[in-house]
């Protein structure tokens, strides 16, 4: 049995023999799909009319190729082919050259058409060599609408969904709901789920106990926890021990501490801008070398800040410029900084040494 991004790399004559039993096997994929590393969760580049710029984005793609946002499984292909032999037994779980997410949070998933979201994906995997991982943003607010994307998601290249709560109705998204919203999802899904709770944006957190039931789930790969309470998170991956379940920190202003009681990798926006410097924090913190870890983190708080919770997706655009990526301008209503603002943003990251 194969992952399934490891079914990707194969000729199209494998697929053809593989393809009867794929959507069966996004379960077995889930629970051996290596998730630990550093991901960006990329921007969307638009046009001055807001349409959406590919080739800027193809331009992001090409530089972020040369950043090690995760690292490379020497043992990738004997396993393929060892799988191609057997078809069955156990295969160790895999791990992939680069993660990237798309349709995360400051991809402006909101602003964009589900025509849009599915084209941004498939100019985002016809960029990326075979041995990439793609992780796509499929939340919508219904669960029939999510369980369409997320096909529609699987079907444009991406190997996982990243499926954010649905909160419109927040005050009757209760730990019932949730769970027969992402259980649903998860079941009709032909590629491994992943959980997305970002309270502040959605207003709501996803609730633990919900968490660690629907990490039971055989489809359910893990969660992106945004809302930085790290006992929350030490305690998700204390109860889903048993579970083959990853949890992802969903900003850089807590990825050492979030690693320190367990945590797998990260999606953060400023892996956008200092992905390096993300991937060497990460290096840091999983060979236990605490002290530079911590001096590196404590670098990275306010200009993370900056980009996220204080200035937001403008912040990050206008930071990517300075950078060498092509940030430009959001989609309307988001507004672009004002002097002030703009600013501001260079001294947080100038007073910590990054300009």
């Amino acid at each position: 049995m194969l992952c399934v991004r490891v079914w990707r790399g194969l000729s199209p004559l494998c697929r053809g023999h593989l393809s009867a039993w794929k959507r069966t096997q996004s379960r077995t994929a889930a629970s051996r799909l290596d998730l630990s590393g550093m991901y960006p969760p990329i921007a969307t580049p638009f046009t001055p009319e807001e349409d959406v710029d590919y080739q800027k984005l193809e331009g992001n793609l090409q530089k972020y190729a040369k950043i090690p946002f995760k690292g490379q499984d020497t043992q990738l292909f004997m396993e393929v082919q060892e799988s191609l032999d057997r078809l069955q037994g156990s295969v160790r779980r895999t791990q992939m050259v680069l993660g990237l997410v798309v349709q995360g949070s400051n991809g402006e998933y909101p602003y964009l058409t589900e025509e849009e979201r599915v084209e941004v994906v498939k100019t985002v995997r016809r960029s990326l060599p075979t041995d990439k991982l793609l992780m796509a943003g499929s939340g919508c607010e219904s669960t029939r609408a999510t369980v369409q994307l997320t096909e529609k998601m699987a079907a444009a290249g991406a190997d996982v969904v990243l499926v954010v709560t649905p909160c419109f109705y927040k005050g009757k998204m209760d730990g019932r709901a949730l769970i027969q919203h992402f259980t649903k999802v998860a079941d009709s899904s032909p590629v491994p789920v992943v959980l997305y709770s970002v309270p502040a944006n959605t207003g709501l957190e996803l609730p633990l106990d919900a968490v660690v039931q629907l990490s039971q789930h055989p489809n359910i790969l893990g969660l992106k926890d945004s809302g930085g309470d790290i006992s929350r998170i030490g305690l998700i991956v204390h109860r889903t021990n048993t579970q083959d379940f990853q949890v992802l920190a969903g900003s850089a202003g807590f990825l050492m501490a979030a690693y320190s009681v367990g945590a797998v990798g990260g999606v953060c926006a400023l892996a956008n801008v200092l992905g390096r410097e993300l991937c060497e924090l990460e290096s840091l913190c999983v060979s236990g070398r605490w002290e530079e870890a911590r001096g590196l983190q404590q670098r990275l708080i306010e200009p993370n800040a900056a980009v996220t919770r204080k200035l937001g997706v403008p912040a990050l655009k206008q930071a990517m410029e300075w950078f060498g990526f092509h940030g430009g301008a959001c989609r309307s209503p988001l507004q672009p900084l004002t002097e002030a603002e703009t600013q501001q943003l260079r001294r947080d990251f100038s007073s910590n040494g990054w300009l």
